[in-house]
């Protein structure tokens, strides 16, 4: 990968990401590590080959089977310690990637099969992430790491995981999400865990507008009253490029309400929901002053990191530090931690660090 900026300077570059799967982002290493403990048969017991296979697994253009490869990650993480271990891992990764914030998602109903209860799951996540922050902030690369738990919008517990996420809100949970395949199941069948959200001031995020279209993000916003769009890449089927080009009545309201676009890029054009990084939406969105963020979705799956998408745009749109300086401070203005803590690390860590990146 050759870009205009040295990638060394991109990985020390604070970033912040929104949107990043906890059971997407393993060390091959520590899949192999766990599987054993548990006798789960994997494709391969080589780290580097097992990586691969992950990459091309996912490299299918369909987002059903994106989501099969979680099988052999999701297998690993049913311990209390292996869960603790993974999150540990997890915020260690971002932090030595120049992640200085890091929101981090995952399906506490899908690691029950070792009779965990629910708050056992989220316990231990927790205490996993506050054990690598500790030795991510001693290692001089600090990270601050929200949670968001996640409900599978094909079951029917997410009124159940939306009160696990308000009673873990002063624990590190920071937002809630539903996730999974999109087409059949649309964000409405989970109304009542949405306005139970609402009326506790809780923040969520829907996975929305990526394998389905319009009809995916309108109802998020409108009908169920997301803060946020997981993915939300679609949107630009309501725009027609030109100059200038023209919004469509919904893509204008995403932009007027400065509604933050959880974009992927390695991982949309894996799934289908775009061609290519170059042809990637992310460039008339962020063209058009969309609030568009970067990020990674599953970095195990996608082979990637914020840095390696940061230095694909670099790449594909000629962007400079200047771009990934605006990428990172919409990323933590839509963060779902209170103002104080946003502004914060805009203004003592964020601007600073691109201050001197931009001479």
């Amino acid at each position: 990968m050759t870009t205009s900026l040295r990638y060394e300077d991109i990985v020390r570059a604070p970033k912040a990401l929104l949107h990043d799967h906890l059971d997407g982002g393993l060390r091959p290493a520590t899949i192999i590590d766990l599987a054993a403990e548990v006798g789960h048969e994997l494709p391969t017991t080589d780290p580097a080959e097992l990586g691969r296979w992950f990459v091309a697994a996912a490299d299918s253009g369909s987002l059903e089977r994106y989501l099969e490869t979680f099988a052999h990650t999701v297998a690993v993480m049913q311990t209390a310690p292996a869960l603790r271990r993974v999150a540990r891992e997890c915020a260690l990764d971002l932090a030595a990637d120049g992640v200085v914030y890091a929101e981090v998602r995952f399906a506490p109903e899908q690691h029950l099969e070792q009779d965990l209860t629910l708050d056992e799951v989220v316990e231990a996540v927790l205490a996993g992430f506050v054990e690598g922050s500790t030795l991510a902030a001693e290692a001089g690369t600090p990270i601050r790491v929200g949670t968001l738990l996640t409900a599978m919008r094909h079951a029917a517990r997410s009124q159940e995981i939306a009160e696990l996420a308000v009673r873990h809100r002063d624990r590190g949970v920071v937002g809630f999400d539903i996730a999974g395949a999109e087409a059949g199941f649309p964000p409405t069948r989970h109304l009542d865990a949405f306005e139970y959200l609402q009326r506790e001031n809780f923040h969520f995020t829907i996975h929305a507008g990526e394998a389905f279209g319009l009809p995916s993000i309108w109802q998020a916003i409108q009908w169920c009253g997301a803060d946020r769009l997981g993915h939300g890449v679609r949107i630009v089927d309501d725009i027609t490029p030109g100059s200038p080009s023209q919004l469509g009545r919904l893509a204008a309201y995403v932009r007027d309400k400065r509604i933050p676009l959880e974009l992927c890029p390695s991982s949309n054009v894996q799934t289908g929901a775009a061609p290519s990084i170059a042809e990637h939406p992310i460039g008339l969105l962020r063209d058009l002053r969309f609030r568009v963020t970067v990020n990674t979705d599953n970095r195990l799956m996608s082979g990637t990191s914020m840095s390696r998408e940061m230095a694909l745009l670099v790449d594909a749109f000629g962007y400079g530090w200047r771009e990934m300086q605006w990428f990172t401070i919409n990323a933590m203005k839509s963060a779902f931690i209170p103002f104080d803590e946003r502004l914060r690390i805009i203004d003592d860590v964020i601007k600073p660090a691109y201050a001197k990146l931009l001479g």
